[in-house]
């Protein structure tokens, strides 16, 4: 009886299309892979002590660390803004990630071609230090940039900030 294997290489083909889940935040659309998201969900309450955009939520019986990106990058805290709905994220260790979101992530499809890398000096100097992408999209005469977030930057800046 043969076997067959599947390659390293098949795994690995590139797709024309990069799925990603979109989202505002403040002025900004910040986007992570489909990959990295397990569900959006209602959000829940959410505790901490309020000092730092940094809070606790339970959802399906896990703690999520909940990350308010309007106010780590704006200084807009939570009470100013409605945010009905949680994107759960997790990072390579399993460790699980909100993000607050007034309204619903939407799913687009992104041709590979337009992401491209942020500069490191850029990432450094900028609030934006937690997106890795950028893609400037064309729609119906108007342009949409993208800021691709890194999901583990996201995590380990949590220490940080």
């Amino acid at each position: 009886m043969s076997q067959t294997s599947i390659s390293s290489q098949d795994s690995s083909i590139v797709h024309p299309n990069a799925k990603l889940v979109a989202f505002s935040v403040g002025q900004l659309t910040l986007a992570v892979r489909i990959e990295q998201v397990d569900k959006v969900v209602n959000l829940p309450t959410v505790y901490g002590s309020g000092l730092k955009p940094v809070g606790l939520a339970q959802v399906d019986e896990h703690n999520i660390t909940v990350i308010d990106l309007q106010r780590r990058l704006f200084g807009i805290t939570a009470e100013s803004m409605p945010t009905p709905y949680l994107i759960l994220l997790h990072t390579r260790s399993g460790e699980g990630i909100g993000i607050p979101v007034s309204d619903t992530p939407m799913l687009i499809e992104v041709p590979t071609n337009l992401i491209r890398s942020l500069p490191a000096s850029y990432r450094r100097a900028d609030t934006l230090e937690i997106a890795s992408h950028i893609a400037i999209i064309s729609e119906a005469e108007q342009t949409r940039t993208l800021f691709l977030l890194d999901v583990e930057q996201l995590s380990s800046s949590i220490q940080i900030h």
